[in-house]
């Protein structure tokens, strides 16, 4: 909204209906793929407001102060910086957290996590439904972020003990962050170090989870600029073919669980196949699965250790 741009507006008023409309445009011209949703989660960020709010004060002008902020943010976001950075947060699995340039955007692909964890652990006909439902399960998020996984898990699951690691220490004082906003800082433990290293001498878990960087180093620079430009390279980096940090994890996962334990990892589609070869390779593991998203693409591989 410039000077110009408001001086040709047909009316000397800028209403929210006003305002959406031209923000939609610009951001449209400027390569946005969801310039309507982006707009409307910015003005809803500027007003302090909830994005239904502003179909209900559809006509109302804006203050000044309002209009100033929204500017700011639609030009930062013309610049390809992400929504959830501009305005601090992402809505994962019906939850919010916090987020900033230090970790990766949750993204609704990483619910498929989720949903399995859950369904690794949840009863079957055989077990005492009483029993299982009061365990304390152990679980582990490598590699947390944000702690969208681990603080999710721990919402799901509430007799749930967690540990989430990290390498990044500005990764983890996001997560810190998360956990105070869900208080739930007294069920998951965070850690610093590199894959499995922060488990040592720890006894085994039910379930370990991982969104590791999986994407191939020359894939990177055709990512979407948005991503490229403002996501941390630490998280996205899975070096020559994306599988650096997977593979250890194959390998080396089922020392740190129970028999019959879990673990599910996050990977990029086109890894399916060299990922089940490997994982069907290894001696400790009795079923290797890939898990598909909600877009029907494989998206998580599924592993169970023998008992």
């Amino acid at each position: 909204m410039t000077a110009d741009s408001q001086a040709s507006a047909n009316s000397g008023q800028w209403t929210i209906r006003k305002v959406l409309e031209w923000t939609t445009a610009h951001l449209k011209k400027h390569g946005s793929a969801t310039p309507r949703l982006d707009a409307e989660v910015l003005l809803a960020h500027a007003r302090q407001c909830h994005r239904i709010q502003l179909y209900t004060h559809y006509d109302e002008e804006l203050t000044e102060e309002v209009r100033a902020s929204m500017r700011d943010l639609v030009q930062r976001r013309a610049r390809q910086e992400p929504v959830a950075y501009l305005v601090g947060e992402r809505e994962f699995f019906s939850l919010s957290f916090s987020v900033n340039a230090d970790v990766l955007i949750p993204r609704p692909d990483s619910e498929t996590l989720i949903v399995e964890a859950i369904s690794c652990l949840k009863p079957t006909p055989a077990d005492d439904t009483a029993s299982v439902a009061s365990r304390s399960w152990r679980i582990v998020d490598l590699c947390t972020g944000s702690g969208c996984l681990a603080i999710t898990l721990a919402r799901q699951l509430p007799t749930a003990q967690l540990i989430a690691t990290d390498l990044s220490d500005k990764a983890l004082a996001v997560a810190r962050q998360n956990l105070a906003r869900h208080s739930l800082a007294d069920r998951v433990e965070l850690r610093q170090g590199s894959l499995l290293e922060p488990l040592e001498n720890e006894p085994p878990f039910d379930l370990i989870v991982s969104n590791p960087p999986y994407i191939p180093t020359a894939d990177i620079e055709s990512l979407e600029e948005d991503v490229r430009r403002h996501e941390p390279r630490l998280a996205l980096d899975g070096g020559a073919d994306g599988m650096d940090l997977l593979r250890p994890l194959i390998a080396e996962g089922a020392k740190h669980l129970l028999p019959g334990g879990w673990m599910l990892l996050e990977f990029t589609s086109e890894q399916a196949p060299a990922l089940m070869n490997y994982a069907q390779a290894q001696p400790d593991w009795s079923l290797v699965q890939v898990v598909k998203d909600l877009s029907q693409l494989p998206r998580v591989l599924k592993l169970q250790k023998r008992s």
